[in-house]
């Protein structure tokens, strides 16, 4: 495994592999690994001649400076879960490295998925987002592309983003990995107390309970019992909690739509935001 901080050096190297018909997977990620990155990474090797992870904390998609100071970074103990599933290459730039010439202009037209969801509470989110990952997509120039379910929302975009730009990646998803008791992982989940940890299956227990009344409550009904369930406990506050169409995020309105339907939440727990989705009638 070899890791680069220099983007003209990775970029260096991988156009040797090319040069000799390697193909390249991607797994762009912000650090603090879990088994969740690690299963993409595995995807990745199986499917791929070399695999590139990278590992930068995105500053232009925190909403909040607060957030993005308490974002956990642990770079040994990533590097050391990397070596240990066999990563070809691991890229850690600097700010300056991702963004030569400053933020760069992305002309792309989202529609509604960036204003819906995560979108409409964290305005601009989803334009750093997509800005990085073209950025990043420029540097590793990968053929396969490879992100989690868990958020589903940001999976949508880069593949609008991927189409819109007619750019030639496949991006391939990953299942949502949890944790023994059901919580999604996440490296937020590193900053919960262990009050809070003891919890916060809570989040998946009751999105599973949606996915079974689904059909035999109306939507607006089992929406609202499903917000009431979680914040019956005083250390959760439901952000927002949406059942909408699994390909535009279009609210479903009745069940005569369910056949692509997922339920999507944001809820803080204590001050930690945790998001989590799960397929209806799947």
């Amino acid at each position: 495994m070899k890791t680069f901080s220099i983007t003209k050096e990775l970029v260096r190297v991988l156009k040797k592999e090319r040069d000799t018909g390697r193909s390249v997977g991607f797994v762009p990620t912000m650090g603090a690994l879990h088994e969740g990155h690690l299963s993409l990474l595995e995807e990745s090797k199986k499917h791929n001649d070399i695999t590139v992870c990278s590992i930068f904390v995105n500053p232009i998609q925190f909403n909040q400076k607060q957030d993005l100071e308490k974002y956990p970074r642990n770079l040994n103990e990533d590097l050391r879960l990397l070596l240990s599933v066999d990563c070809n290459y691991v890229f850690v730039p600097t700010e300056e490295e991702v963004y030569p010439g400053g933020i760069p202009e992305l002309n792309l037209n989202l529609g509604r998925l960036d204003r819906v969801l995560e979108g409409k509470f964290r305005p601009g989110h989803f334009k750093g987002v997509a800005i990085v990952v073209k950025q990043l997509f420029d540097i590793v120039n990968p053929d396969k592309a490879y992100f989690g379910k868990k958020d589903y929302q940001q999976l949508l975009i880069i593949q609008h983003m991927v189409s819109e730009l007619n750019l030639r990646i496949q991006i391939i998803p990953g299942p949502t990995l949890r944790e023994h008791d059901g919580l999604a992982m996440s490296s937020r989940n590193l900053r919960l107390t262990i009050g809070e940890r003891e919890v916060a299956p809570m989040i998946y227990e009751t999105l599973c309970k949606v996915r079974d009344k689904a059909g035999e409550m109306p939507v607006k009904e089992l929406k609202q019992w499903a917000i009431r369930k979680i914040n019956s406990n005083s250390l959760f506050q439901v952000e927002y909690l949406e059942i909408v169409d699994k390909d535009d995020l279009h609210p479903i309105g009745s069940w005569k739509e369910k056949n692509n339907a997922i339920t999507c939440t944001a809820v803080f727990l204590g001050d930690v935001r945790l998001i989590d989705n799960i397929e209806l009638f799947s």
